[in-house]
């Protein structure tokens, strides 16, 4: 009877667990039947919205033969139409799609699209435009709208069916307007890029020349004392301006930007000596997150040129990175000799001004460009560019009382992620 009685408890646990199985599939297969079980108008919505957020990534990287094509019979389902072809700016097809057997009028495309073009207004593609001697044909009439970007023609989208019906027509006018708003967007991220390069490009012709010849002559005055500082010196030195001066990546890492503010601190410790402590507090789990390139670096230049040396006396700069979930936050703090929060505030609003009170002593001669700020204003532009105005620099300064710079650092960013850090 225990046999007997163990024995029907596993059928009884293996029948339940078929039966919950089988329950589950179906839930799952009614949930995927369901999940557009509104009305008909939803589901249209739904199923528009969707299409179209297939065509758009394609768009969005640039008009080409190969995103015409990806983005192409997405646009072709979004209208519902037998055929559909993308232009460029001269009327040259990039792609066509949907053609029927025997009834292929590709070739008459780039006549459409240059009238569309030339006119800068939709035309209307008649049985007289598209010749053909097949009466069932499914392409004898079509809709050609140019792409207008910025004010200029980038391309053409051309629809084709057994009638243009004024439906029709409205439905690819605002289908062609909604692709000029993509390739616009792609355009504008474009500029975007070129403006970080540039920017990029600015904080490297910003690095101080004052800095390059103090470092020279210190590297100059070990050369007869102790020749090996001297040589260990000018390889940093190199180091330095070889990541500094690199031509690709606008990514790198956190522990390689440490890296290259170490050597820059090496570099100016051996001009200040003990004047100038320095405190590193970095997580390890933070070192491999990717930040922007040379986002750290001008910020340590500053707390050094406009806050340590201005001081009598030594200096401490404190260097932190923490995790904080899905952030990295870094700050970078001086004890040195602070600058005025409103003339910080209107450097880094981008107003410049010229300073009321005659500088002197080492203050006197000022490289143009190297004011308080104007590196901290650099990557604060960068930041926000990069990840939105939330990321901006937040800094707390006053005369006399040093200065804290902060910022935060997604650790995951898409922006991050496609660029990755540059290899040399």
């Amino acid at each position: 009877m225990a046999w007997f009685s163990t024995g029907t408890a596993v059928l009884l646990v293996g029948a339940v667990l078929v039966l919950l199985i089988a329950a589950a599939l179906f839930l799952l297969r009614t949930v995927g039947h369901r999940q557009f079980m509104g009305t008909a108008q939803e589901r249209a919505t739904y199923e528009t919205l969707h299409t179209a957020s297939l065509a758009a990534p394609p768009l969005r990287a640039t008009l080409n033969a190969e995103s015409a094509r990806r983005a192409g019979r997405h646009l072709r389902a979004l209208l519902g139409v037998p055929a559909l072809a993308l232009t460029d700016a001269s009327g040259t097809v990039l792609a066509w799609d949907g053609s029927a057997v025997g009834h292929d009028h590709g070739s008459a495309v780039p006549g459409h699209a240059q009238r569309a073009l030339d006119r800068g207004r939709t035309e209307v593609i008649g049985p007289g435009d598209t010749p053909c001697d097949r009466a069932d044909c499914l392409l004898r009439q079509g809709v050609v709208v140019p792409l207008i970007v910025a004010g200029r023609p980038e391309g053409a989208l051309a629809v084709y069916g057994s009638q243009a019906s004024t439906g029709l027509v409205l439905a690819t006018t605002e289908v062609a307007r909604w692709v000029s708003t993509q390739l616009e967007l792609a355009d504008l991220d474009r500029s975007r890029a070129a403006v970080a390069e540039a920017e990029v490009r600015a904080l490297r012709a910003q690095i101080s020349p004052h800095f390059i010849y103090n470092s020279l002559s210190a590297i100059a005055s070990f050369v007869r004392t102790d020749p090996e500082r001297a040589r260990e010196l000018l390889v940093e030195f190199a180091e330095f301006t070889r990541y500094s001066f690199r031509r690709h990546g606008d990514f790198t890492t956190l522990a390689e930007e440490l890296r290259c503010i170490d050597r820059y601190l090496l570099l100016e410790r051996a001009r200040f000596g003990d004047r100038l402590k320095v405190s590193l507090r970095v997580a390890p789990e933070v070192l491999s997150v990717v930040v922007p390139f040379l986002c750290l670096q001008p910020l340590v230049e500053n707390a050094v040129r406009h806050g340590l040396e201005r001081r009598p006396g030594s200096g401490h700069l404190v260097i932190r990175a923490n995790d904080a979930g899905s952030e990295a936050w870094i700050s970078v703090e001086d004890d040195g000799a602070g600058m005025d929060p409103g003339r910080l505030a209107r450097t880094l609003r981008g107003e410049s001004e010229e300073s009321p009170v005659e500088p002197s002593g080492s203050e006197r001669w000022r490289e143009p460009g190297r004011e308080p700020g104007i590196g901290l204003r650099n990557v604060d532009e960068r930041l926000r560019q990069i990840y939105g105005d939330a990321y901006g620099l937040v800094v707390e300064t006053a005369p006399n009382a040093g200065t804290t710079v902060r910022l935060r650092v997604p650790k995951f960013h898409p922006r991050a992620v496609q660029n990755g850090p540059a290899r040399d």
